[in-house]
């Protein structure tokens, strides 16, 4: 009975815990490995502590998922342009690869929690910024569409690079200089290129 009593004792700041056990678990073996029990386990607590903090596994992948949004937000506001963005982006995914594709399946979280919103606004606007930052021949027609298309070469590269899929073509190289090499053939500085 005392070890019950010891496990159910609130250390410290348990959800901080629980939230980093669940993120080397999802980087380890994927959202869908993630368990509150095993959690409640790891952290040597009662099965029902995770619950107290989350209210079950949709909530717990939804403060993931504004957590990754909110320092997803803050990587894309300290960068200059829309090609250092596309570089913080490519550096966020490789350096928090259990927040990532939690924060882009939104089948995972809750797609009307306030934080959670707030968080993907912010990231969205300092994204949308670096688009409207290119001078107008430099996005096209549509700063919308260009938007799109930053996002696509951002997330797809980042996506590659987490997944192993990029080891052939980088060749040992900086996936952040080949990134920022790929943002030229996209996106040509006005005066530049054809057109």
């Amino acid at each position: 009975m005392s070890n019950e009593r010891e496990r159910t004792y609130h250390h410290g700041d348990l959800r901080r815990v629980i939230l980093d056990a669940a993120l080397d678990v999802i980087a380890a073996n994927g959202p869908g490995a993630l368990s509150l029990r095993d959690l409640a386990r790891r952290a040597d607590v009662s099965h029902a502590a995770p619950a107290h903090h989350f209210k079950d596994r949709t909530g717990l992948l939804t403060a993931v998922a504004a957590e990754g949004y909110a320092l997803f937000a803050d990587a894309l506001a300290d960068a200059p342009d829309l090609r250092e963005r596309g570089v913080a982006y490519v550096r966020f995914a490789a350096t928090h690869p259990a927040h990532f594709p939690v924060m882009f399946q939104p089948d995972l979280h809750r797609a009307d929690d306030p934080d959670l919103l707030a968080a993907r606004a912010r990231a969205t606007e300092a994204l949308r910024a670096g688009v409207a930052d290119l001078p107008p021949g430099g996005r096209g027609e549509d700063d919308r569409l260009a938007g799109v298309a930053a996002w696509s070469l951002a997330h797809g590269f980042a996506t590659l690079l987490l997944s192993d899929n990029l080891s052939d073509a980088l060749e040992g190289r900086d996936p952040e200089a080949v990134f920022r090499s790929l943002t030229g053939l996209i996106f040509v500085p006005e005066g530049r290129g054809g057109g």
